[in-house]
């Protein structure tokens, strides 16, 4: 049986230029290309999951502008129920400019603009079609208290949920997001959130299990090219990193938490779905762009195969 997975949150278009450095104040510099691509942490989850064979249903908003309806075409092309993602008259849909260096390196700003509309209200209208889901993801790209409404409404009818605390928002309770199953922050975003040091294993330790001492019952600790580390009341278990030659970091901690989704939803086995996810999430990484650089299922079999 196919498990279900639903997106609550955002969708962004990615408008990625490729520089040689960051220009200073009041200076102009050439970069060498330009490209737009369908982005925002919400969608780049949805569309990890969707690729790799998951159900995926998305809870989101889109502006009445062109990058709206081609945001929804996307969706629907990668084979996700948009039955729930609704357009916000007179409002622009999100955009984020992207700077990527020659390291793949990325730095980026977000425009949420509709995202912004995405209400508690919008889950009282999905929630029957929610209540057949079996995991809900979420972000912090859309108010915090639609997340917050969210989490509950998942506890309420028994739904695993994940969040994924980023971009990193200062004012999130932590007391308010103690329902959740899993929490997954970055370094930085686990930083903000805790107000503690995170520059060692032993620091991300400490900060991690003040969450879990606030209520919350497992962290993963997402740490790009050094793995992840799952911390639960219990246990410290580190997920070991994949060594690729990487071409464009942008959109693979959403690659990770997608796969995760996806192959945790179906197994319930955790450090399993972890290690696939950072297979997957290294993967995403040897290839240019966001969602374009998520493999399906059978392309992610094959490069599996011949790295082995």
């Amino acid at each position: 049986m196919v498990r279900r997975i639903a997106v609550v949150g955002s969708n962004m278009t990615d408008l990625v230029t490729s520089i040689i450095r960051m220009p200073a104040p009041g200076e102009t510099l050439e970069a060498p290309a330009f490209s737009m691509g369908f982005g925002g942490k919400g969608a780049n989850q949805a569309v990890a999951a969707a690729r790799l064979g998951a159900k995926v249903m998305m809870v989101s908003k889109v502006g009445d502008d062109v990058f709206g309806q081609s945001t929804i075409d996307n969706l629907k092309s990668n084979g996700i129920d948009i039955s729930h993602v609704g357009t916000v008259i007179g409002k622009s849909s999100g955009v984020a400019p992207i700077f990527v260096d020659a390291s793949g390196e990325n730095s980026i700003f977000i425009i949420k603009g509709a995202n912004n509309d995405l209400k508690p209200a919008d889950i009282d209208a999905a929630a029957e079609d929610l209540k057949q889901c079996d995991l809900i993801l979420m972000q912090l790209e859309v108010p915090l208290e639609t997340v917050y409404y969210t989490i509950d409404f998942a506890d309420r009818h028994g739904i695993e949920t994940i969040l994924n605390p980023a971009p990193a928002a200062p004012d999130l309770d932590p007391t308010q997001v103690t329902k959740a199953t899993f929490l997954v922050p970055n370094e930085t975003e686990l930083a903000l959130l805790t107000g503690m040091p995170t520059g060692s294993d032993a620091e991300i330790e400490a900060a991690a299990r003040y969450l879990i001492g606030k209520g919350i019952r497992r962290v993963i600790v997402t740490l790009g090219s050094r793995g992840a580390r799952l911390i639960t009341a219990e246990s410290s278990t580190l997920i070991e990193p994949v060594k690729v030659k990487p071409k464009d970091t942008t959109g693979a901690g959403d690659a990770f938490i997608g796969s995760f989704a996806r192959y945790y939803v179906e197994s319930r086995e955790l450090e399993a779905s972890l290690k696939k996810a950072a297979l997957y999430a290294a993967d995403s990484i040897t290839r240019e762009g966001t969602q374009k650089s998520y493999a399906t299922a059978e392309e992610f079999d094959r490069s599996v195969t011949q790295t082995r």
